[in-house]
């Protein structure tokens, strides 16, 4: 931590207002005193109206993804890792086949060991009967690694992931070609025999349609020749003039497999998930050969979901399934086969073009059908079947050109992840299919780092999650928890991804074999705690905005509200046309889904993912038009009189669409702007404000639940976009907030102690609440309304205000001064804080540390202990005898506060590497916010002499690059340890007469 200091080494008054709270305990309210948070906490009540907030249980605390080398496992080595998982303060683990770490995957011995085998099985019926003692839960993967895969079907079966592969022969007008149709333009992949071929079909080259990367047709000169094939071949004269393409189209299997096997004898093959043929074929294979009777009856006990990943479908031709024909002209109403050829695909690429707006419009009514099988025959069944065995369904529903949104709706818990995910606007297009949906978990696969294996720190982690946080995510599942051992590998134990491609693989295998396993409890208390308070009731969002396409993992924000709005504190989702249909999307008092997250706006732009094409569905306009007249604000940005419908119109459509757009302008709740700048003077003109304000642009963030007349507001001092430069700075500013009940009082809620307190300083009007808030960078806290009787004022020259003494209140400052605070009515009264001591740099320490080391095999580690005195804080590579030592080390110092001792004191840890623990006099304090390491250490001190420890954990970077240069070699060393400054500051407090 960087601080900017006076001549005399003090903090500075203006910089101590910006430092944030003590114990990591979120922001400063309504008063600026950084530090204060903590101490005020310690009198907080646990029986008052938040006390299930210290102690959050097991659904809501955190989980892993577990990583098993198939079925490579031992019984009682998966129960020892569930003790260790539910020790930890985590909540549960989800089991899955990866080890892409292993090269030779003949040593796993897929045959008998392999994912399903009765060795898989035994495994899955330890963890889960060990997670049912433990009072945690076990997901179960639906496939070894991913995307869903079973043993019981091969390359060629209709139940395999399936593609269309298309040939093309050139032909000059006038021509004639005799003989086999064109062979496909991509081989198969190896494994695959069998071929169907499906369409033939003929059109002219038409060089004004030719685009960069496509070859230009006309449209009409499509000539289909499927009837004239005979035994693959065709006889066909192309009309004279121009050069015309003969297409073929094959349908086979892509020949995927899950990711890094074999993970079984036979290799699983990935299943087709766009029919009911292959979700039949995962749940045949679950029933006869995963589901033992034990495993079933402790499903019912310690299962939590059955879970999907990442929806990874690669193949070089175009995604495909059997009845794809006939599902899109039951579903668009016109038939697929004249605009095949502008749908195929090579190397994931459109090959050839009709005019623009046509090309266009019929991929996106491809797609949009791709998403409706999706949707109604993987996702839909798969959730029902879940639910049949006492599962819940958690999938990843992107990957595709598909509609995530209403995928996440379908999803008892949709789930994203910080490594694809580009910006808060991927959580937040999920977080709208969930809302809508009526689901109330968003999950996110979090924390996998190309390269950070080993050497991932819990305070970038933490910093990656904090703004999804605010954007809906309220459950993590930390990548990755990795099963002890495997055959082969090297110290410190099997990793599911280390090493990746011989060099240093994805983090990060959490787990007793890392240093910060120890201070593990804290963190994962912390994302409890944060969980708990975004899960209660349900979301309050200000604006909905309407996406043509419900696409995740894009990137693509929304117009004014990404950029402009967040800054100023306003919330959004994303909503897509089939979201719109549900039984949900209804409009009452001015709200649309009033008993979900209530939006007060719906907010229309043009197709970020079409070049901004100014389009709308018919049946999503005529929604649009009932919504405003029974209330709902909508606001539309850009020049709509030209609107068209986003696939290939029907005759009259787009007629009928304007027609229905102009009776949309008509009405008293529509705005219609063509620029950015204008969104806020249309929000303001319909009277829509945001729950939470800033007087200006703020890195801030903040999400808002609802829960009975109980309202909770995560603030994170954090990112809103990539865009957003310079990087993100220290905060201190009012915010206004909106609570439901106007007798409601401020609570501060501190994540990383789980304390509860009234906060002091505020003023209230209505339903507005303003206080202010003091955040370090990534820096979060939890503001929460509720009934209750404090005291409070409504401003003060001191830097926090408190209601620590009973119905009194109390300044407190590090500064001696006489202080005038405000009460409600007005009333002023002074308050004097007397004479306090110089602030105290500690920089003599006896440093113990236990240096981990590889054991006598990979998954034992051996400790050397080193005894040290420093004089002067330092990193360990810049201490000889620590200089590639990685483990914990132990600071102890003795300060001596005299005959008096001190008021009371903050202990500034200042740069720490990486989690640390305080204890004073023997008695730890609460925890330490990773990112702001500052604690309250006056409730500790005593008079005379005074023993402080912070003991520091680190990653096992350093000891690798030693102990296995081969793989971590290359490594940088890490500036490890407790580098400083560390200070006591001290504090004054008195009482203020009321």
């Amino acid at each position: 931590m960087n601080d900017d200091r006076d001549g005399q080494g003090g903090v500075t008054r203006r910089r101590a207002l910006q430092m944030g709270t003590a114990a990591g305990a979120g922001a400063v309210l309504a008063s600026a005193l950084p530090y204060g948070g903590a101490a005020v906490a310690h009198a907080a009540q646990p029986g008052g109206p938040f006390r299930g907030f210290a102690r959050p249980a097991a659904p809501v605390r955190p989980r892993f993804r577990w990583w098993w080398p198939d079925g490579q496992v031992s019984p009682a080595e998966i129960r020892r890792e569930i003790d260790q998982i539910a020790a930890a303060g985590f909540g549960g683990a989800e089991i899955v086949a990866v080890h892409h770490s292993i090269r030779d995957k003949s040593v796993l011995d897929p045959a008998t060991h392999g994912w399903g085998t009765p060795a898989w099985n035994a495994g899955v019926e330890a963890a889960l009967d060990q997670a049912r003692k433990r009072g945690i839960t076990v997901d179960l993967t639906i496939g070894p690694a991913w995307p869903a895969a079973v043993p019981s079907i091969t390359q060629d079966d209709a139940a395999a992931v399936q593609e269309l592969a298309y040939g093309e022969a050139r032909i000059a007008g006038g021509a004639t070609h005799d003989g086999p149709v064109p062979e496909p333009a991509v081989a198969p992949e190896h494994g695959v025999k069998a071929r169907h071929l499906v369409a033939v079909h003929a059109v002219r080259i038409d060089a004004a349609n030719t685009t960069r990367k496509e070859t230009g047709l006309a449209r009409d000169s499509f000539t289909d020749l499927t009837g004239q094939v005979r035994n693959e071949r065709v006889t066909w004269t192309a009309p004279e003039g121009g050069e015309w393409v003969l297409l073929s189209y094959w349908r086979r299997g892509s020949g995927q497999l899950p990711e890094s096997g074999p993970h079984s004898s036979p290799d699983s093959v990935v299943v087709d998930h766009f029919s009911r043929a292959g979700t039949k074929a995962v749940t045949d294979f679950w029933e006869k050969r995963l589901l033992t009777p034990k495993i079933r009856r402790l499903i019912r006990q310690a299962g939590g979901a059955l879970f999907e990943d990442s929806i990874e479908l690669e193949t070089d031709s175009l995604n495909w399934t059997p009845d794809l024909p006939a599902e899109f002209e039951k579903r668009r109403g016109y038939s697929l086969w004249p605009y095949l050829p502008v749908i195929v695909r090579k190397n994931e690429q459109t090959v050839f073009a009709y005019e623009a707006s046509v090309s266009t419009h019929v991929r996106h009514d491809f797609w949009r059908t791709v998403s409706d099988l999706f949707n109604a025959y993987h996702w839909q069944p798969l959730a029902d079947w879940a639910h049949s065995l006492g599962l819940e369904y958690r999938a990843q529903p992107y990957g595709l050109e598909t509609d995530s949104i209403m995928s996440a709706a379908i999803l008892d818990i949709p789930e994203g992840e910080s490594l694809g995910f580009k910006n808060l606007d991927d959580y937040r297009a999920l977080a709208g299919g969930r809302d809508m949906g009526g689901r109330k978990v968003l999950s996110s696969e979090a924390g996998a780092y190309q390269g950070g294996a080993y050497n991932t720190t819990w305070d970038k982690f933490l910093r990656t999650m904090g703004g999804a946080y605010a954007a809906g995510l309220n459950m993590t599942v930390l990548h990755g928890f990795s099963y002890a051992t495997a055959p082969g590998v090297a110290w410190p134990g099997f990793a599911g991804f280390t090493p990746y491609n011989g060099g240093i693989g994805f983090s990060e295998s959490w787990g007793p074999r890392q240093p910060t396993w120890r201070h593990v409890p804290d963190v994962a208390g912390y994302m409890a705690r944060v969980h708990q308070a975004m899960q209660a009731g349900t979301s309050r969002i200000d604006a909905a905005v309407y996406r043509q396409k419900g696409y995740s993992k894009t990137g693509i924000g929304a117009g004014w509200f990404t950029a402009s709005g967040v800054p100023l504190g306003w919330t959004h989702q994303f909503v897509s046309t089939p979201v719109l249909e549900l039984k949900s999307a209804t409009v009452s008092g001015g709200r649309l889904n009033p008993r979900g997250p209530a939006y007060k706006v719906l907010f229309v732009e043009g197709d970020r993912h079409a070049g901004k094409e100014i389009t709308l569905p018919l049946e999503t306009a005529r929604r649009l038009l009932d919504f405003t007249r029974k209330g709902l604000p909508l606001v539309f940005l850009g020049d709509w009189s030209a609107a068209t419908v986003p696939g290939i119109a029907q005759e009259g459509e787009n007629e009928r669409l304007r027609s229905v757009l102009g009776e949309i302008f008509k009405q008293p709740k529509v705005k219609v702007v063509a620029t950015e700048p204008e969104v806020p003077a249309a929000l303001e003109a319909l009277g829509v404000r945001p729950d939470a304000s800033y007087a200006q642009a703020s890195t801030l963030l903040n999400a808002r639940r609802v829960e009975g007349r109980t309202d909770y507001y995560y603030l994170v001092n954090g990112k809103h976009a990539e865009t957003v430069k310079p990087p993100v700075a220290a905060i201190d500013h009012e915010i206004t907030l909106t609570r439901t009940d106007r007798r409601a009082i401020p609570y501060r809620l501190d994540p990383w102690t789980g304390e509860a307190e009234p906060i002091a300083l505020y003023e209230a009007d209505g339903d507005k609440v303003t206080l202010r808030v003091s955040l370090q960078p990534s820096e979060s806290t939890i503001i929460a309304f509720t009934a209750g009787n404090a005291p409070h004022a409504t401003a003060s020259e001191a830097a926090e205000v408190r209601a620590a003494h009973g119905n009194r209140l109390a300044i407190r400052d590090t500064e001696a001064g006489t202080y005038a605070t405000t009460l409600p009515g007005g009333r002023t009264v002074r308050a004097t804080i007397g004479a306090l001591p110089a602030p105290l740099e500690i920089t003599r320490w006896r440093l113990q540390v236990e240096d981990l080391r590889p054991g006598r095999t990979a998954a034992e580690t051996a400790t050397v202990r080193h005894d040290l005195t420093v004089d002067g804080l330092k990193p360990w590579p810049q201490i000889p005898e620590l200089a590639d030592v990685s483990g914990i080390g132990r600071y102890t110092a003795t300060v001596d506060l005299g005959r008096d001792g001190w008021p009371g004191a903050y202990l500034e840890l200042g740069e720490v590497f990486d989690t640390c623990r305080v204890t004073i006099n023997g008695r730890r304090l609460p925890a330490v916010d990773v990112i702001n390491p500052v604690v309250d250490a006056g409730p500790y001190l005593r008079r005379g002499t005074n023993t402080i420890e912070v003991e520091v954990a680190t990653t096992l970077n350093n000891r690798l690059r030693v102990s296995d240069p081969a793989v971590y070699g290359g490594a940088s060393r890490q500036n490890y340890g407790l580098i400083g400054p560390v200070r006591l500051v001290p504090y004054g407090e008195t009482v203020i007469k009321s």
